[in-house]
């Protein structure tokens, strides 16, 4: 039985502002009718007794240790900029313009 008929794929697309051909409205109630099909099909397995995950194996992050170093002179980065301005760099103003 269809999930997803033709009418509801025509008036969202028209909420969006979409413009879509018949064959297209056709075609995409299709597709949407198998994912809304795998997605009930995912449902079915997902019991409360399976964990929830995000990947299939586990992920472990890889940091690296804290060392302090040497840093550039905030006053030497400056004097090789065209423009500063109170210790920062200045740029020209882009946004608020017409």
């Amino acid at each position: 039985m269809s999930r997803i008929s033709t009418d509801e794929v025509a008036r969202v697309a028209g909420l969006a502002h979409i413009a879509l051909t018949l064959e297209e409205i056709e075609r995409f109630a299709g597709e949407l009718d198998v994912i809304a099909d795998s997605v009930a099909k995912v449902s079915e397995v997902a019991t409360p007794d399976v964990p929830a995950t995000s990947h299939p194996i586990p992920l472990t992050n890889v940091w690296r240790e804290d060392k302090v170093a040497h840093t550039l002179d905030r006053d030497e980065v400056l004097a090789a900029a065209p423009a500063c301005e109170d210790g920062m760099f200045l740029v020209p103003q882009i946004l608020g313009e017409e």
